[in-house]
């Protein structure tokens, strides 16, 4: 499975009913006044087209990061979904998201980024209503270029010339925590941080909207999927000890807990599409 997928539950069965585009950020040459420019906020945007005779329901195992969707009713501000995020796609559509680096959104929201734990805001609420004619210039073309350059001309200048240093640092810790999943408790992740236990919680709490512990965790779910969906065939024991589980039926509960079913039965199912 692609790194790019990562996240997705079942990719392979998601690519049969839906369209998946990445845009990176940074089509306008530069932030106001010479500053830093959208890409020092924005991860990069995302667009899912769809044309469905049944209803699907695409999920994704969240990661930290807060996105702006333009729907076709209208604009919302997801939080981290700490669950599994669960989409139901009916008819025909497109969507385009603005996934922004972990602890970058603060910059836009007046408090911390955990209010927006597990909530869909209308965006009209942090935004203005002017994010309606974005919304609509969305919605009037299905070219995932066009649809970027439409949000970003629009975010660009609400955006400060630079980011925020502890949401700079509170994305360094993020990538830390999840590139490679090798730190399991949070006060090993407080070490590595150079950080007391407490001000990290903070900091995630400020910045990020999830708690260290949840990041962590979440690492680990997303490795599980990843081997599960490569075909070649997983250890389970040995995967269960590279990622710091006490044992292969703690690695099970936690994913099933989270995904909904076993591991074993979620490889089989991930791999039997094309």
């Amino acid at each position: 499975m692609a790194e790019s997928a990562r996240g997705i539950v079942s990719p392979g069965e998601l690519a049969r009913y839906v369209v998946l585009d990445r845009v990176a950020a940074g089509l306008c040459s530069s932030g106001p006044d010479g500053g830093a420019g959208i890409a020092a906020f924005v991860e990069y945007y995302w667009s899912v087209s769809w044309s469905v005779q049944e209803v699907y329901e695409a999920k994704v195992l969240s990661h930290p990061n807060v996105h702006l969707v333009f729907e076709p009713d209208g604009p919302l501000v997801y939080g981290v979904d700490r669950g599994l995020f669960v989409r139901r796609l009916t008819g025909t559509g497109h969507v385009l998201g603005v996934r922004f680096l972990p602890g970058a959104f603060r910059a836009l929201h007046n408090g911390p980024v955990a209010e927006l734990a597990d909530r869909r805001v209308d965006a009209t609420r942090v935004f203005g209503p002017g994010i309606t004619d974005v919304n609509r210039a969305v919605q009037a073309t299905t070219d995932p270029v066009a649809m970027a350059r439409a949000a970003e001309e629009f975010l660009t200048p609400l955006l400060p010339a630079r980011p925020d240093p502890a949401a700079v640092r509170a994305a360094e810790l993020v990538a830390l925590f999840t590139v490679e999943p090798a730190l399991f408790r949070v006060d090993e992740a407080a070490a590595a941080s150079g950080l007391s236990v407490r001000a990290l919680q903070r900091l995630f709490a400020e910045y990020v909207g999830v708690s260290p512990k949840w990041v962590l965790r979440r690492a680990r779910l997303h490795e599980v999927a990843h081997r599960a969906a490569d075909t070649a065939p997983v250890n389970w024991p040995a995967l269960a000890a590279d990622l710091g589980y006490t044992d292969q039926a703690h690695l099970i509960r936690d994913f099933t807990a989270a995904v909904g079913e076993s591991p074993a039965r979620y490889a089989r199912s991930a791999t039997s599409h094309p």
